[in-house]
């Protein structure tokens, strides 16, 4: 069992990259680091937390959570669309498939919130009505479930400090970022997933208020989803229960997801500029349980890891099965 004493014992033990030049050179987005391979990927999930378009950083057992979630995820949604894992070989580690990435990532709203400087809430409280191309009305309260979901797309950040910006469906077509057909594609495989992740994460006790998606192209054309899916890093996981008193007070909902530490920098007077303060071991801790906790009540398993050898050393040992 995961819990508070074991997580606070294994912060020191959190990853930040694997270097292994074996395997050739490494590449790191925010959180994940992948070597290419002639036929595959290799992407590890490490412990590093972003949010604001930096790295803040890291959360035991995180990188585990990801990529476990991501792997029962794609299982659950293969009939909707392919996707790129091959198979898991390591708590965080995933073979996957090589894919032309698209310029953009899809972002799949149910509910008007958020902090971050691309969210429909922060815009929305700024004055803005007219976000990423769509007409907002007036009097929209913060956590409000919207009358339909809507795609809010964003351009696609690149490296550990790129920044997603704002793009409407009609930039994204004018710019030829993706063709008009495949546009259209893109968006309805988004609802359908989005509409699949909602009903899972309500018979698991959440209420997915908002996620993104990122595709590819495989080698023969093909679209694939990629990177991950439903985790509470690229998702808004709210606890259902709670959601309608504490919205009908103003009270913050209780979430499951990264926007619980981009709160607390958020209320620390850091919005993505300058230095951040350095996370306390109880928010790393806090943080930990929930992403724990959002796996365990998604997946309906308990989440396992052996802790009896250091998760850089296992890692390593797994990455050099594959030479």
């Amino acid at each position: 069992m995961i819990d508070q004493k074991t997580i606070t014992k294994n912060i020191s033990s959190a990853i930040d990259k694997i270097n292994y030049s074996k395997l050739g050179k490494r590449y790191s987005g925010k959180v994940r680091d992948w070597y290419k391979q002639e036929h595959f990927r290799i992407l590890i999930a490490t412990d590093r937390i972003s949010a604001f378009d930096r790295v803040l950083g890291l959360i035991p057992f995180r990188g585990a959570v990801l990529n476990k979630l991501s792997q029962f995820w794609f299982e659950k949604t293969r009939d909707i669309v392919p996707n790129h894992m091959i198979g898991v070989i390591d708590p965080n580690i995933m073979l996957v498939t090589e894919c032309q990435a698209l310029p953009v990532e899809v972002v799949v709203r149910g509910y008007i919130t958020g902090v971050t400087s691309t969210s429909l809430w922060r815009k929305y409280s700024e004055g803005e009505r007219v976000i990423y191309g769509i007409k907002f009305p007036e009097g929209l309260v913060k956590n409000q479930k919207l009358k339909n979901p809507l795609i809010t797309p964003t351009t696609r950040g690149t490296g550990p400090s790129g920044h997603d910006e704002p793009i409407t469906a009609a930039e994204i077509i004018k710019k030829k970022l993706v063709p008009s057909s495949l546009w259209k594609q893109i968006e309805k495989v988004a609802y359908k997933l989005f509409e699949r992740g909602s009903q899972i994460c309500q018979k698991a006790g959440f209420i997915l208020a908002d996620t993104k998606y990122e595709f590819g192209l495989d080698k023969k054309g093909r679209l694939t989803l990629i990177d991950e899916i439903h985790t509470p890093d690229s998702s808004r996981l709210w606890v259902k229960k709670t959601y309608p008193a504490r919205f009908k007070t103003g009270e913050e909902v209780e979430n499951y997801d990264k926007e619980f530490m981009r709160l607390w920098f958020a209320q620390q007077g850091y919005m993505g500029s300058g230095k951040p303060p350095q996370m306390p071991s109880d928010l790393i801790v806090k943080i930990a349980q929930r992403y724990i906790d959002a796996c365990e009540n998604i997946t309906g398993e308990k989440f396992v890891i052996d802790l009896t050898i250091p998760p850089k050393q296992r890692i390593l040992e797994s990455l050099s099965k594959l030479i």
